[in-house]
């Protein structure tokens, strides 16, 4: 078994044997769904096979080789009428580059198109009569050319474009790109220039078909007037999983690792534990039970560990990681820092009313957005999903899985750890390997509390203490971190549980509770806290009674993890409770 990660080919992975989940099955209900579709997910989320997948069936050239491509697959047992009757024709915005003054990226778009079709010309030149003409500064008029020769010819165009909005991806991540965008987009613009040349040519020219893929609807909407056409799909049931992959279909893959590698079925069991954890989540269609894997993230996972028997080291692929950008981007709005930090909270729920699909850049671009916007383009960056509806019917949203969560928690360092993540690093690996929290609680006192007292956010009782200790702890190489932990009738508020492959190393799980008792409820001044010594906290009646309180919980705890994992834990307990944002009491129980 090959894995194909980062191969968006689908001749490629079908003709040289790699793994592929099939989903050719879902092309009777793309055609039945309209003819010019748009199909939205995050970045990295196999929308190129997608496309590469469409064009193999539908390419009127490579009928001949249907059956070697698709006998074997669900759609070849029962194939449309419409395979292999199109002339395919790939846009791919990808490859254009945004930066540089509008004329020059206006060329560089003429100069794509007309690549493709220099392309087009050469892969159907023996259906062609008629001569394409390329006109070098106009990619409009050499489609109108294509558009001629297509008359002599009983077939049509189907057209494939990728990344649609790769130029207000750009331009949301730099509003000194604005002028520029708009430049391409406004009035008879570059980019609104050519999708109202193509929705022209769905007028009896020759474009039958339209597939659009992109990560958010940003230009269709900035387009609208050019481009109307476009019928949304991408939040239907039935294409859910068109990008992504079932639970079912990862076990079936480990299953065929764990032969190879000589595995036992509690490792298959194991590793779907830490794949389920770490990429498992996300729902593009509200619906219950639709949970799915993101593709790249499996398939990087899957390669590594049939190559190696082991599971990678790093669980977060380098190549998604480049998405803590988004993040960064929604923090650095007005009340975007309270957003993030809300999403980490799994006591609060981030609810809109509904997901916003008409926004152009000038929205994106504009000074105050509000919450709904916002977390609208979390989901469309794949940083959120969806998790159902409250009582009044609005859309719940959270993060999907421990990988993305990964980032959340590295931008919420970003924004309140002070320069001091070095001294952070070496507390950190200490309680890590001896379990002494009161060396990492007293730099929190001395670093975090500082930022808590200027206060830009709305910090709320134990949620701010754990936020800061999540922050500084999380480490998914050596640990299966999780908040709120149902264990039993209640929720922990942090356990950390080693990796199994990293039970090895010299590291102790832990199980902590956090609470908080608030500089009135103690009768101090936020003075006389810092001056009390750990015994006189320890003292305090209302701290007492949050240990006890801990200690009931903690007990009940424990005895479902360990019924759970069994005697390899290593389990260290603790209580720790916050008095105002001066001092921590900690107790291990």
């Amino acid at each position: 078994m090959k894995f194909p990660y980062s191969i968006c080919d689908f001749y490629k992975l079908i003709t040289n044997d790699f793994f592929y989940v099939d989903r050719t099955n879902r092309i009777p209900l793309i055609e039945k769904a309209g003819e010019h579709l748009l199909f939205l997910r995050p970045r990295r989320f196999g929308k190129s096979l997608l496309l590469s997948m469409l064009e193999n069936y539908y390419d009127v050239a490579k009928a001949s080789e249907f059956d070697q491509l698709f006998g074997h697959l669900a759609i070849g047992q029962n194939p449309t009428p419409k395979h292999n009757q199109y002339f395919i024709l790939n846009w791919d915005f990808s490859d254009i580059d945004p930066t540089g003054e509008p004329r020059e990226i206006r060329q560089r778009m003429h100069d794509h198109i007309n690549g493709s079709i220099e392309k087009f010309i050469t892969h159907y030149k023996d259906f062609l009569d008629y001569d394409i003409q390329i006109h070098n500064s106009n990619a409009l008029r050499s489609l109108q050319s294509v558009f001629a020769a297509l008359e002599s010819t009983p077939y049509k165009i189907y057209l494939l474009i990728d990344e649609y909005d790769n130029f207000a991806n750009e331009v949301m991540m730099a509003a000194s790109n604005r002028a520029r965008y708009e430049e391409l987009i406004q009035g008879e613009g570059a980019l609104k220039a050519i999708f109202k040349a193509v929705k022209s040519g769905t007028k009896g020219l020759g474009i039958d078909r339209i597939f659009i893929t992109g990560v958010s609807p940003v230009v269709m909407s900035d387009i609208t007037s050019g481009f109307n056409i476009a019928e949304n799909i991408y939040l239907e049931p039935e294409f859910n999983d068109l990008c992504g992959f079932w639970e079912t279909e990862i076990a079936e893959a480990l299953q065929q690792i764990a032969i190879s590698c000589k595995l036992s079925t509690e490792k298959v069991t194991e590793a779907l534990e830490m794949m389920r954890v770490f990429y498992d989540g996300y729902n593009f269609s509200n619906e219950p039970e639709a949970l799915i894997y993101n593709p790249t993230l499996a398939l990087y996972f899957l390669k590594h560990f049939q190559k190696r028997c082991q599971y990678p080291r790093r669980i977060l692929d380098t190549n998604l990681a480049m998405d803590k950008g988004k993040i960064t981007y929604i923090s650095l709005m007005p009340n975007g820092g309270q957003l993030i930090i809300d999403a980490l909270d799994n006591n609060h729920q981030i609810v809109i009313s509904e997901l916003s699909d008409r926004f152009g850049v000038a929205e994106v671009l504009q000074t105050t957005k509000d919450n709904q916007f916002m977390v609208s383009l979390l989901y469309y960056f794949g940083v959120l999903t969806f998790d159902g509806y409250d009582e009044g019917g609005d859309l719940i949203l959270r993060i999907p899985n421990l990988v993305v969560q990964k980032l959340y928690v590295e931008r919420i360092q970003e924004m309140l750890l002070p320069k001091s993540k070095d001294e952070a690093g070496r507390v950190v690996k200490l309680f890590y390997q001896t379990g002494n929290l009161q060396t990492l609680c007293q730099f929190i006192e001395q670093s975090y509390f500082k930022v808590f007292d200027n206060r830009d956010y709305r910090w709320t009782n134990e949620f701010s203490i754990k936020t800061a200790f999540l922050t500084l702890l999380f480490d998914e190489t050596f640990y299966l971190i999780d908040s709120e932990t149902p264990l039993g009738r209640g929720y922990a508020d942090l356990t950390m549980i080693i990796r199994p492959d990293m039970r090895q190393y010299q590291l102790l799980d832990f199980l902590i509770e956090f609470k908080y008792v608030s500089l009135k409820k103690a009768e101090l001044s936020g003075e006389q806290a810092q001056k009390m010594s750990l015994s006189e906290l320890n003292a305090l009646e209302p701290v007492k009674e949050k240990i006890a309180e801990s200690k009931t919980q903690l007990n009940n705890y424990r005895q479902n993890l360990l019924s759970h994992y069994g005697n390899k834990l290593r389990l260290h307990t603790y209580s720790v409770v916050a008095v105002g944002y001066e001092r921590l009491v900690v107790c291990e129980i």
